[in-house]
């Protein structure tokens, strides 16, 4: 079953903001277009910067623009890791992208040792090198499957695991299962961290946000210690940089879940993550949990 983002609102958003969000026309010009097994891939350039366009969405990309220079922001969230742990060795993501976070990794991590990167989409690795920029080194490893079908083969330990996984309608439940959990923490080196994307209405404490703490419960029963990110800087940057509108239209935001099985100590010194060019302080202080 795939969990659509757009069922997961609770509130309606102001038809004001609404209609300036559907009134946006953005000039696209289609730098490739391709129909693969899994989806109708395009790479868009316009205005706001460059994108990896699946179906109607953009699933990835670089922003370009006064207002901010960078990843979609919520990808943001995934360099809180090095905060936690800035001596991580080996590194697993599934769902790729842009690649762009990889290489931020490799400048991050000084005892780095390997980057294992799993897709399901066989152009997404040249698409990163030829329209994103992406740099391979030979700490970085391509491996072309599905994700659960990796961690179930998968007999490597990685004190780092990312999932980022969509497909061109939305989550695949196959991720919130108990069978898939226990996958990820076979794979967790013992003071691994397992760091998550899901979306969910951004009331979380709404009483009728039942995914969301439906989901809670799941990552609880399965890892010690659980830090949950509200996306409200990677959605003040993404409404402000698209729209121009200082706040958040759409009831819907991603979550960032940072789990592990040992304690979870966010660090303070910015400095390295600040180097390559983003101030990471405003995605730690939306912490909720």
């Amino acid at each position: 079953m795939i969990i659509v983002p757009e069922y997961l609102a609770i509130h309606e958003p102001d038809e004001k903001l609404l209609d300036i969000i559907n009134g946006k026309i953005f000039d696209d010009k289609v730098l490739y277009q391709k129909q693969s097994d899994f989806h109708n891939i395009k790479v868009v350039e316009n205005e706001i910067g460059r994108f990896l366009h699946y179906k109607d969405t953009y699933q990835a990309g670089f922003i370009n623009t006064p207002v901010y220079s960078g990843n979609l922001p919520y990808i943001n969230y995934f360099l809180i890791p090095y905060l936690i742990n800035p001596d991580i060795k080996n590194i697993l993501l599934i769902g790729f992208g842009t690649g762009r976070i990889v290489n931020d990794w490799e400048k991050l991590f000084d005892r780095l040792e390997s980057i294992d990167v799993v897709d399901i989409e066989e152009n997404i690795f040249d698409l990163a090198q030829n329209y994103f920029g992406f740099k391979k080194t030979d700490k970085v490893n391509f491996i072309l499957q599905d994700g659960i079908v990796y961690l179930r083969e998968n007999t490597k330990k990685y004190d780092l695991i990312v999932v980022d996984v969509a497909s061109d309608d939305g989550i695949d439940d196959r991720f919130l299962s108990e069978d898939y959990f226990n996958l990820v923490k076979k794979s967790l080196s013992k003071n691994g961290i397992f760091v998550s994307n899901l979306c969910s209405s951004a009331d979380f404490e709404h009483e009728e946000n039942t995914f969301l703490r439906s989901v809670l419960e799941l990552y609880h029963d399965c890892f010690k210690e659980v830090c949950v990110f509200k996306g409200n800087e990677s959605d003040r940057v993404y409404y402000k940089a698209f729209f121009d509108i200082d706040e958040r239209v759409i009831d819907i935001t991603n979550v960032i879940f940072i789990c592990s099985d040992t304690k979870l100590e966010i660090g303070s010194d910015y400095e390295k993550i600040r180097k390559i060019g983003l101030d990471i302080a405003p995605y730690v202080k939306d912490r909720f949990w």
